[in-house]
């Protein structure tokens, strides 16, 4: 058996001309599209909290948002491994913008209901689908291996500052002036997205240039069955699964839960989500500087027992400031649970299945929105700090597991081809 520590170093290749440049527009188009994006998510979300004060509608906004892309996410990995990536991220920016100014328009014309909201969430979801996998696969593309985990650790921070930034203005505009606003906004941030990305030079992967493609069904099977059959990547799915499950409070009903126990005001609501994205901010900074443990499996099962630590105290203080401090380190935690795996996937899935193994990535999130149909209706009747801390609690006991399982913790040991 070969150990980690004996493996031969890799011949190192020069690096590509530009990729500095390329990955800077690059990441700059996928930041501006974001942050135009959670404009629209919070000010939908905090709109609907503060409308309703009900968990029931906080659940249906979740799935309208998020269950589509989670489908639609499994068959547009097929999408981003047979076509070319770059323009399906133009093609969802575009779609997701016309969604979005139609909306407007509605809620200028004076109609104010919240299926509209539901609707256009939908919509929106679906082009969130198609556009992830293919992100995800086409950085590989323009960034050398040997840089990746830096880059996703600087593309980390640079997101969570979009996103730092999103719910401050999201709260100032709803004070000061009203939904169509963001929604206009969100609508040139996409479309400047699409700009950056005209601009962009990226070869299209070999796969898209071939003649000969397989049938859908077919590619689809295979991917799945690739993905499957590597025990790793397997592991990696079950686990995914699991946690998606149980962050969804942390992740959606942390809002509803400032709200309910500290006071309704838009700056406590502000403040939620600032402190998280400010930990994000400097956990992605760190892990750019310091990259966690050799073993990356290692390193991410450590910060998911912190994060169970950390969401099990949230689920016990009852004093603000404690809870949002621990809301930062919540957010410090995330970058070394997500850019790992991440990296891990890039560096060894062969560029011609990338778009698929994300694809279901991505879709074992939808653990996330489907376990809100357990909290939402839990939390009408049931306070949301003691799922918190019920919730913490096994996302440690699921640390433990990971810990011992070694199908994950020998990746290097894997063949991904």
């Amino acid at each position: 058996m070969v150990k980690e520590t004996d493996q031969i170093p890799e011949k190192i290749e020069p690096l590509p001309p530009h990729w500095k440049r390329d990955t800077v527009v690059f990441l700059s188009s996928q930041a501006v599209s974001l942050f135009g994006s959670s404009l629209v998510q919070y000010a939908i979300m905090w709109y609907i909290t503060l409308t309703t004060n009900s968990g029931i509608m906080l659940t249906l906004s979740t799935l309208f948002g998020f269950m589509p892309q989670l489908i639609i996410s499994i068959f547009a990995g097929v999408w981003a491994d047979r076509y070319d990536r770059k323009r399906l991220i133009i093609l969802s920016d575009l779609g997701i913008a016309t969604s979005t100014f139609i909306l407007a328009m509605i809620f200028l014309s004076g109609y104010r209901g919240i299926e509209a909201l539901f609707i256009v969430s939908f919509i929106r979801s679906i082009g969130a689908g198609i556009q992830t996998p293919a992100v995800s696969a086409m950085l590989p593309q323009i960034v050398p291996k040997e840089k990746l985990m830096k880059v996703n650790g600087i593309n980390s921070s640079v997101q969570s500052i979009m996103m730092l930034l999103s719910p401050a203005l999201s709260a100032l505009l709803l004070t000061y002036s009203d939904l169509p606003a963001i929604f206009f906004i969100d609508v040139a941030t996409a479309l400047s997205a699409v700009v950056l990305l005209l601009i962009l030079k990226v070869p299209t992967h070999k796969q898209a240039l071939s003649e000969e493609k397989q049938n859908y069904l077919s590619d689809l099977k295979n991917g799945i069955s690739y993905a499957i059959g590597n025990s790793f990547i397997a592991s990696l799915i079950l686990a995914q699964l699991i946690l998606s499950f149980l962050v969804a409070p942390v992740a959606m009903l942390t809002p509803l839960l400032v709200a309910r126990s500290y006071g309704e005001e838009y700056w406590r609501l502000t403040l939620n989500e600032v402190s998280f994205f400010g930990g994000t901010i400097l956990g992605g900074f760190l892990i750019a500087i310091w990259q966690g443990f050799h073993n990356k499996v290692r390193t991410f099962s450590v910060s998911l027992t912190v994060l169970g630590l950390l969401t099990l105290f949230m689920g016990l203080t009852n004093q603000f400031f404690l809870y949002i401090s621990s809301m930062v380190f919540v957010g410090l935690v995330i970058p070394y649970f997500n850019t790992p795996i991440v990296t891990l996937l890039q560096e060894n899935v062969p560029e011609d299945k990338l778009g698929r193994v994300f694809s279901l990535i991505s879709a074992s999130s939808m653990m996330m929105p489907l376990g809100m149909l357990l909290y939402g209706p839990l939390a009408e009747v049931v306070s949301i700090e003691s799922i918190l801390a019920v919730t913490g609690m096994l996302m440690i006991i699921q640390s433990l597991f990971i810990y011992r399982n070694k199908r994950l913790l020998n990746y290097h040991e894997q063949d991904f081809q």
